[in-house]
């Protein structure tokens, strides 16, 4: 019977042994699959094709015609429509994975310029494909591509140099009005929402978008900070100079709630009370105390405790966090409630709420500069008296020269106009504030007609269209992974945190 044991014991290892060298072999075919690689001029038309197909897609939501949207399939309910660029490009995959690296490329930029501006996503797409596109000619004709990042990079930083000696700052509820309404779209109603949400609760606010309920947009202020909880008696619904006090235990006594207001009484300090349960006779305690002062004083003291720490913080999780805590102190919260007849409209109508929200922030945090894409077009001009060290470096300056063209170039053409007459008529005068009204039709004084956009989306659009192209030009190989038949194997996405 032992030897039976013995023998059954070992057969056992040995199935064992033999199932992990096949789980050993399975598991090294699944991490060495096969790779297929595309190099030089190969590699960077296949990932030009990508950038090219996504920013034909992006382009059409550029300008102040409304009727030109973008329908996105969605895999349940009815399809969205939208102008917002980066929500175009983030639904965009190609099956050729070179190809769908490219597009990913682009995605990288969107979305680096949407996380710090909130806005300008579409003018970074179109500047993304003119650079690359400029800058994979130039390497095809035998360009050194470093020279040609190095000259890209050295133009991007003399634009933004220029649009910030430029930019102008806003103020009144009559300018912030404006700007929204042009990243709006045109419309007034938003920008004059978005306005009057700033002068309510101030720059340092938290202002969100939510659905309507009612027939017309609206807009509430929720002052302080909002607890999901319940008030234990509605006596202290009213009053917001009460002392309050945060318990530990589960059922705070009458003896230690006294102790904690007599306390507070004495240091002057503000308290709030957050238990699960207390005794009968604590509410009637805190309902007879409920009038105290200090909340005020103190919450200033503490704004400006939060002001200190979030200027010497290093961590951009705990510099938001700090951020947060501070504008619910300080400014209270805005709700912009908005409305429409189907949820489509509602979401489409959100999310330009949300990109004019967020270029307006941009606007009284840095200033506006001219808008419709001429503050670009003007700065290519000062790009001529750029000094380079050598001649391929002149090409990068020039790659972001005609870049700078293209924002007025769609913008006309998006409207029906030749967009090369525009672009030639702008640069052929000397007012940096004259612009197309692509919605008009006409030539204005941007700045006198409200048309601006927020120097920190240009900025960030600029630096960021700039940095990605300018790697993608240096590109000399492309590795992508291949289906076990050989075939490549479909796009995962574009392997980034969006």
């Amino acid at each position: 019977m032992y030897r039976f044991a013995t023998s059954l014991a070992s057969k056992a290892r040995l199935a064992k042994k033999c199932s992990q060298q096949i789980n050993t072999r399975l598991n090294w075919r699944r991490n060495y699959a096969a790779k297929d690689i595309k190099f030089g001029v190969e590699a960077r038309a296949l990932m030009l094709s990508g950038v090219e197909e996504l920013t034909d897609a992006v382009k059409v939501t550029m300008g102040p015609k409304v009727s030109r949207n973008v329908v996105l399939e969605q895999s349940f309910g009815a399809p969205k429509g939208t102008k917002d660029g980066v929500t175009v490009a983030k639904s965009i995959e190609f099956k050729d994975r070179v190809k769908n690296m490219g597009g990913s490329l682009v995605k990288q930029v969107t979305s680096a310029t949407d996380d710090v501006a909130g806005d300008g996503t579409t003018c970074a797409t179109v500047l993304t494909r003119a650079i690359f596109t400029e800058g994979c000619k130039s390497v095809a004709a035998g360009m050194n591509a470093m020279d040609l990042r190095r000259g890209i990079t050295m133009a991007a930083d003399a634009v933004v140099t220029n649009l910030k000696s430029r930019a102008r700052m806003i103020c009144t509820s009559v300018e912030i009005a404006q700007v929204g309404t042009i990243s709006a779209n045109g419309e007034r109603e938003i920008g004059e929402l978005i306005a009057k949400a700033m002068e309510k609760v101030g720059k340092e606010g938290v202002i969100t978008i939510s659905d309507g309920k009612t027939l017309y947009n609206e807009m509430e202020v929720v002052e302080g900070l909002k607890l999901d909880r319940a008030n234990i008696a509605p006596y202290f619904i009213t009053n917001q100079k009460n002392q309050k006090c945060v318990s530990r235990k589960k059922n705070p006594n009458l003896n230690a709630t006294v102790n904690a207001l007599e306390l507070a009484l004495k240091k002057q300090r503000p308290l709030l009370i957050v238990a699960e349960d207390v005794e009968s006779d604590v509410p009637s305690t805190l309902i007879i105390n409920k009038l105290r002062a200090g909340i005020k004083k103190a919450i200033e003291e503490r704004s400006n405790q939060l002001r200190s720490s979030i200027e010497l913080c290093t961590s951009d999780y705990d510099k938001e966090k700090l951020q947060e805590m501070l504008t619910k102190l300080s400014g209270g919260v805005a709700v912009l409630k908005i409305v429409e007849a189907s949820e489509a409209e509602v979401s489409k109508k959100k999310d330009r709420v949300t990109d004019a929200l967020n270029a307006t922030k941009a606007s009284v945090e840095e200033g506006i500069v001219p808008g419709g894409g001429v503050a670009l077009l003007y700065a290519s001009k000062e790009l001529d008296k750029l000094q380079t060290t050598n001649f391929d470096q002149k090409i990068g300056v020039q790659i972001i020269q005609n870049a700078l063209k293209m924002p007025v170039y769609i913008f006309a053409s998006n409207a029906g106009v030749e967009g090369a007459v525009v672009v030639g008529k702008l640069l052929e005068q000397d007012n940096p504030d004259l612009g197309y009204n692509a919605a008009k039709g006409e030539y204005v004084d941007m700045i006198k007609a409200g048309m601006v956009d927020p120097l920190k989306v240009i900025r960030t659009a600029l630096g960021d269209a700039a940095s990605v192209p300018s790697l993608m030009t240096t590109t000399e190989a492309a590795v992508v992974e291949l289906a076990q038949d050989g075939k490549e194997s479909p796009a995962m996405g574009a392997g980034m945190d969006y």
